[in-house]
């Protein structure tokens, strides 16, 4: 009997199976970073569908359910929406502590001559929304919605330029997706400052003991996965216990992740050339000897990736396709009366991001350049940099997630109502400047 395999081999010389035709175009699909946000939408409408429709009691119920535990006397029961919004968030807020550290050692924040525009526009970005919803809200109820439409929601705004294509120059999605990143770094603050109202001392402390065992464990080059989660969860619980919000704890560890691989060149180069027998079928002493060459060349393989690499690759699919769909299923839930849209907190929330944001974007970068901390770079346009702007008042994700920190009963039913329809508002504006205001995309003569 003959030892080939007859299945057909793909570009690795690995067989292919059934099973490929179907996960493979999945996987794809999923590794496409515009994807994200058009799963998001559609979780978005079908919240408002259901929670505007006859089921709707029956659905808002569902996140009201109590879900927990105990073990002895301590028990920790919540509703699911808690979960999701402290428990679920937290793995989002990882992987935006992984893309902020990426930015910060390797992306455009890493020198400051680069990434001076990018932050000045975020600052503007965060400043003159917060100061346009005070200002719109007058003396109404709702004033600690400020932070609502400080926040920028990447996977929209990647979708948004998706759609536009390749007129969009790479420039400006750099600058846009830096800013955005120097924008949940500002959310991220505001979180821990301005939401935050009593401290647990002791579970705080505990917490900050996680981060810092974290810390230690990654000196003493351990690499095990496991013991991180275990302790990035005691992490979590203390934090969530403390007061200050648990999602800080995901933030935390995400910028703790080292951002440097542990194994170089030298040393991949060296087991690939150990065990080049096995890929031109030497024999093996024995099959111990067989597995324990390929143990090596794997565990080569893997450290020549980064853990902020290989984390990031790994999360940032059930970040965007399951996390924040989960969270758009249960907090754009919400019973929509068009009379919302009139209240002083929807009103404030929609000025600022419709109107704050592109102002404060362009006004604080225009300000950065003509004081010389900043330079416009080459391919980038004050009136593309607008467009980009607009599209930035796409609060969503983060702007609900504020919304429930800020406010409760009617004003946060409002807050929903207004971050929606301002980020819907942000996200037509800003595609039909762009469309106006960028070339179109040259076509290649066909012979």
């Amino acid at each position: 009997m003959s030892d080939q395999d007859p299945r057909p081999l793909d570009s690795m010389g690995v067989p292919r199976e059934p099973i490929d035709r179907i996960v493979k175009p999945i996987t794809r699909f999923l590794h496409v970073e515009a994807a994200g946000g058009f799963v998001l939408l559609g979780c978005t409408v079908i919240a408002l569908a259901l929670a505007n429709s006859a089921w709707s009691e029956q659905y808002l119920a569902i996140w009201k359910m109590r879900v927990g535990f105990s073990i002895g006397s301590f028990e920790m029961f919540h509703s699911l929406k808690h979960w999701i919004n402290d428990g679920l968030m937290a793995l989002f807020f990882f992987v935006v502590g992984l893309e902020v550290k990426r930015e910060l050692v390797l992306g455009e924040l890493r020198e400051m001559r680069r990434a001076a525009l990018p932050i000045a526009a975020a600052l503007g970005g965060m400043i003159v929304p917060a100061a346009v919803y005070l200002l719109f809200l007058g003396d109404n109820d709702g004033a600690p919605g400020w932070g609502i439409p400080m926040a920028t929601d990447i996977a929209f705004v990647v979708g948004c330029m998706a759609v536009l294509g390749s007129r969009v120059p790479h420039i400006l999605r750099v600058t846009i997706l830096s800013l955005a990143i120097a924008d949940d770094i500002g959310a991220i603050l505001v979180i821990a400052v301005g939401y935050t109202d009593e401290v647990g001392v002791g579970a705080l402390l505990f917490g900050f003991a996680g981060i810092g065992v974290c810390s230690l464990l990654a000196r003493l080059g351990v690499r095990r996965t496991g013991v991180y989660v275990v302790v990035g969860i005691l992490t979590w619980l203390g934090f969530h216990e403390s007061g200050v919000h648990a999602t800080i704890a995901g933030v935390l560890l995400g910028l703790l992740t080292p951002a440097r691989p542990w194994a170089n060149r030298g040393a991949v180069g060296a087991s690939l050339q150990q065990a080049s027998e096995f890929f031109q079928g030497d024999r093996f002493d024995s099959a111990q000897h067989k597995a324990a060459k390929v143990r090596r060349l794997e565990q080569a393989a893997r450290e020549t990736l980064s853990p902020l690499e290989r984390l990031e690759s790994l999360l940032h699919p059930w970040s965007s396709f399951v996390v924040m769909p989960i969270f758009a299923l249960s907090n754009a839930a919400v019973p929509f009366e068009f009379s919302d849209l009139g209240s002083p907190v929807a009103i404030a929330i929609i000025g600022g991001l419709v109107i704050g944001k592109p102002v404060g974007i362009l006004g604080l970068s225009w300000l950065a350049t003509k004081v010389g901390v900043a330079s416009l770079p080459e391919g980038l346009t004050w009136k593309s940099l607008l467009g980009g702007g607009v599209l930035a008042g796409i609060g969503f994700t983060m702007a609900l997630f504020i919304s429930g920190l800020a406010l409760d009963g009617p004003e946060l039913d409002a807050a929903k109502v207004g971050v929606l329809a301002g980020s819907a508002i942000a996200a037509v504006i800003g595609m039909v400047f762009l469309t106006m205001v960028l070339p179109k995309p040259t076509e290649t003569p066909t012979e």
